[in-house]
């Protein structure tokens, strides 16, 4: 590898890792949950580019920058330097790299947005720097920064299981809106973890690839989401989120992503989408309010 072979700079997309359905099923000796979510993309999210220059540098920008500006370190930066580590990528090239985050989606938010901006890192910098990872050492990687990592590098439709590095290639999802709604609250994931209380749950049952809007709806109330209690306990706001999308007339369903305190409506039709989202935001001017669709 050498300086010649590279692009000039890389973009890709950060999209909102949304948990259609969420269940804890178990904990290992090490503390961490078992978990069994189908989990699906939204358009929307963040953007991360890598490009040569004359020095390293990471440079944040978007509505919700400011959230991270204080940290001295972020899975932006430290996805970069575990790639540069394990892929033995040379010092004088990782020196000449800089970084741009735009920061679209709220912080804290159950959306897998530093998981997705840590993916679309490894994506940009493993394109930029010309790097061959096999899939294993991928995999490896991706889940020393986080249990979501794995699932938003792959970036498809997935079941996910274990602590989030096993994944099962899903079917393409069907056309569906979304409205998703944060309070602007964070709701950080290992205090919602804590307060969970009771047993654990068994894991998904026995379904049918979704062929419509309504069927995904279907399963999605079915599946559920473990964290919403114990969510809503902390950050009440959740509660009415819900109620709020629910509400219209509309949504065919509505749900908490991950350990909130983004919620999640589903629609058959875009303009109902933008309809809803446009009513909800002027109800609740607090609100961050989006609408958006399944990627495919």
């Amino acid at each position: 590898m050498n300086a010649n072979e590279v692009a000039a700079s890389v973009t890709r997309p950060a999209r909102a890792k949304l948990n259609l359905t969420l269940r804890i099923t178990g904990r290992r000796a090490d503390g961490y949950h078992l978990l069994d979510s189908l989990v699906a993309f939204a358009e929307l999210g963040d953007r991360v580019t890598a490009r040569l220059a004359d020095g390293t540098s990471f440079t944040l920008r978007g509505p919700f920058a400011a959230a991270l500006a204080a940290e001295s370190d972020n899975l932006v930066t430290r996805a970069a330097a575990s790639l540069a580590a394990a892929a033995a990528v040379p010092a004088d090239l990782a020196a000449r790299t800089a970084l741009d985050l735009e920061k679209n989606l709220p912080v804290a938010s159950g959306i897998g947005g530093g998981s997705a901006d840590a993916a679309a890192t490894l994506d940009a910098l493993m394109a930029l720097w010309r790097v061959d990872l096999a899939a294993a050492a991928r995999e490896r990687l991706a889940l020393s920064l986080g249990a979501d990592v794995p699932v938003c590098l792959a970036g498809r439709p997935s079941r996910m299981t274990g602590i989030g590095e096993s994944l099962e290639s899903l079917p393409s999802l069907p056309a569906t809106y979304l409205v998703l709604v944060n309070p602007r609250l964070p709701c950080p994931t290992g205090p919602v973890f804590k307060a969970r209380q009771g047993g654990f749950s068994a894991p998904l049952g026995a379904w049918q690839p979704p062929k419509s809007a309504a069927d995904l709806a279907a399963l999605v109330r079915a599946g559920g989401n473990d964290l919403e209690r114990p969510a809503v306990s902390l950050c009440p706001p959740v509660a009415a989120i819900l109620a709020r999308l629910r509400g219209e007339a509309t949504c065919l369903a509505a749900a908490m992503s991950g350990s909130g305190g983004t919620c999640f409506g589903l629609f058959a039709r875009d303009s109902d989408a933008r309809e809803a989202a446009a009513r909800i935001a002027a109800d609740q001017p607090g609100w961050w309010v989006a609408p958006t669709r399944l990627a495919d």
